[in-house]
C-alpha cells in the first residue's frame, strides 16, 4: 500500500487492507477506527509512518489538519453529532497503542456520557473537574 521508504511492516496502519479505507490523499489515509468509542468515531493517519505527529514536515501536518476537517464535515453529514473530541496521543505515557501517528475524530452526543464538561481533560480524571 505504501511506499517502501514510507512504512514499517511490523505496524498495523501500515498493513491496514485497502478496504478499511475510507478516504485517501497524497499524503493521509482515513478510517473508522477498529474499536470505536462513539459510531463514526475516524483515524486520521500520515501515509509516512512515524510515531509522533509533530516528527512528519510542516507541510504533512497541515494536510493531516486538513483532512480532519474534511472528515468531520462528512461525520456531520453522515451521523449529525452535537459535538467533537479531536485528539492525538503522542507516546506511551500519553496512551498511544500504535506506534503511527494518527488523529482521533470523535462524533459527540447530548447525553453519550452524563456530563462531557471538560472533554479531553478527563484523561486524568483528578485534574479534569476544575469548575
Amino acid at each position: 500500500m505504501l511506499g517502501p521508504t514510507m512504512h514499517s511492516p511490523a505496524c498495523a496502519f501500515c498493513q491496514l487492507a485497502r478496504d478499511r479505507l475510507w478516504l485517501e490523499t497524497a499524503t493521509t489515509l482515513t478510517f473508522l477506527d477498529g474499536f470505536p468509542v462513539t459510531a463514526g468515531h475516524t483515524l486520521v493517519i500520515p501515509k509516512r509512518h512515524v510515531a509522533a505527529l509533530f516528527d512528519l514536515p510542516a507541510e504533512e501536518q497541515l494536510s493531516l489538519w486538513s483532512q480532519v476537517a474534511v472528515v468531520r464535515q462528512l461525520l456531520i453529514e453522515q451521523y449529525n453529532p452535537d459535538g467533537f473530541n479531536v485528539g492525538v496521543n503522542e507516546g506511551l505515557a500519553a496512551g498511544q497503542t500504535v506506534p503511527h501517528a494518527h488523529i482521533h475524530v470523535i462524533p459527540r452526543r447530548r447525553g453519550d456520557v452524563p456530563d462531557p464538561r471538560g472533554g479531553v481533560r478527563w484523561v486524568i480524571p483528578a485534574k479534569a473537574q476544575y469548575w
